[in-house]
């Protein structure tokens, strides 16, 4: 750069902060280190072992409010630890309010929001948020009077702790004399659909009032089987203030995202931009809109679907059911107050993607003509669900997870009371509950446990050092609502109870 460049520049500069106006919008965002602005940088920690009780899972806590803030203000940094385990899905939400407001104007997976589509990514590189053995994001969100942040467990399955939790939070803030001007809330919604792109156009989101759109992310795979393909010749279609025609329609799915003639062989990851496969034949990308803001006065609306003049042959062929698409999104914005209420998440198990099971169809056919259920690797951190049949499922109802033992099997559901499981299942059926219980470590001398299940003593079980299979044959009357409840109760002081493998073979 020349110095005449420089000097140019350096005039600017003095010329905005000598009228006492904010120029770090004329520079990038390491132009704002020089300025000595007024205000306080605070932070709140949240979730580890070192905070009050309130402020960690667990404990019958499903939810935390990991921040509670009071403005004026603005958020610059978020940040959450992996949990123990090393992998979350979407059974994990994030929600913020604003100005002690009714509904959240954030409310997505904690995972989509950081574009790491139901945790299946093991590195996100980009301006404003990253993952890599842990989630940051970098929006800037001012508020004025307040600003509550929560993270809510929902798993089905499992009790809400720091080892299928993040097990660590920090907010980063800096107070403000009074609110920025013309300053606009931060929303994120997450939305995921399955849809016959042929007939109707995925609906990423729709906003009332006035703002301004700064990006999103997406997945795209097929939802006619696990390796059905998809297209990439869907629009993305802005309707802005009511239009009944989009006046912003990129053209093709890849080039919206930096691409052409289809996403690349490899993953790239750009500032801006970028994409990454999603479960073998899927895409998930991202896009962040920083000199290209859409605003909107009235309202705003985005969808995904083919363009009016599109070859027709696209419409045919994806309105057939055999080739339907399942999409999901993430969309970022900013705008004033109030806003319309976002639709409620649907439950846990609906966000999954589809397909989402970790045994293939051979494995199912294994496993059924085994006549095995349910096959459980408790405590494992992957593929602790090896596989469940239709209409079988278990909630673990107290306890917590390890893994770790020097023995084959180290790993094992575990309680220092009693260990409280079910296994949910067709009114009537009957078979053997196996449960293999081992002393991996001879904790305390060597555990002593008491076996209960569907409301009948099984026996006491100690000296299992080795491993030791337990059978329990279960009648009709045992699953006759539904469910086959069991407890393992720990009979040494100091010791703690334990299972590590449960099967369930079934005889009707």
């Amino acid at each position: 750069m020349s110095r005449m460049v420089v000097a140019a520049i350096g005039c600017t500069v003095s010329a905005w902060f000598a009228m006492g106006e904010d120029f770090t919008s004329l520079l990038p965002d390491r132009g704002r280190l020089c300025r000595l602005d007024e205000g306080e940088t605070r932070m709140v920690n949240a979730l580890w072992i070192e905070n009050p009780p309130e402020l960690k899972m667990g404990e019958g806590r499903n939810a935390v409010t990991i921040a509670d803030l009071k403005g004026p203000a603005v958020i610059t940094m978020i940040h959450f630890a992996m949990p123990e385990a090393m992998n979350l899905t979407r059974d994990t939400v994030l929600r913020i309010w604003w100005d002690g407001e009714k509904n959240p104007s954030v409310d997505c997976p904690l995972v989509d929001f950081f574009c790491d589509p139901n945790g299946a990514l093991e590195r996100v590189d980009t301006a404003l948020v990253n993952k890599k053995r842990g989630w940051n994001c970098y929006f800037p969100m001012p508020f004025a009077r307040s600003a509550r942040i929560e993270i809510s467990c929902e798993n089905p399955r499992y009790p809400a702790t720091w080892q299928r939790n993040p097990c660590y939070s920090y907010v980063m803030y800096r107070t403000l004399k009074r609110p920025p001007r013309a300053f606009g809330y931060f929303y994120a919604q997450w939305h995921q659909h399955t849809v016959l792109m042929g007939r109707d156009d995925y609906e990423v989101f729709e906003a009332i009032g006035g703002g301004q759109f700064i990006g999103w992310n997406m997945t795209i795979r097929g939802a006619g089987s696990p390796e059905a393909g998809y297209p990439v010749d869907e629009n993305e279609k802005f309707y802005i203030d009511g239009e009944a025609e989009p006046s912003i329609e990129w053209q093709g799915l890849e080039d919206s995202f930096g691409f052409s003639y289809g996403f690349p062989e490899t993953a790239n990851s750009f500032a801006y931009t970028g994409w990454q496969p999603y479960y073998r034949v899927g895409a998930a990308a991202y896009r962040f809109c920083a000199n290209d803001r859409i605003v909107f006065r009235k309202s705003l609306r985005m969808t995904v679907g083919f363009g009016k003049h599109e070859h027709p042959m696209f419409r045919e062929m994806f309105s057939k059911p055999e080739n339907a698409l399942q999409l999901s999104s993430v969309a970022y914005w900013y705008q004033k107050e109030p806003h319309r209420p976002m639709p409620a998440l649907p439950g846990p198990l609906e966000r999954m993607p589809a397909f989402f099971s970790t045994w293939s169809n051979a494995d199912a056919a294994k496993y059924e003509a085994l006549r095995q259920t349910v096959v459980l690797n408790c405590g494992k951190r992957s593929g602790d669900i090896e596989y469940l049949e239709d209409g079988w499922d278990f909630v673990l109802k107290q306890g917590y997870l390890y893994e770790g033992w020097p023995t084959a099997v180290n790993h094992c559901w575990a309680d220092f009371k009693t260990l409280n499981f079910e296994i949910a299942c067709p009114r009537g059926a009957t078979g053997v509950l196996k449960l293999y219980i081992i002393d991996g470590d001879n904790f305390a001398g060597g555990r002593k446990q008491a076996i209960a299940v569907a409301g009948r003593k099984v026996g006491i079980f100690e000296n299992f050092q080795q491993g030791q299979w337990v059978d329990i044959p279960i009648a009709v009357a045992d699953t006759a609502e539904g469910r086959i409840p069991t407890t393992i109760e720990n009979l040494k002081p100091g010791g703690n109870a334990v299972v590590s493998l449960i099967r369930f073979e079934a005889t009707n």
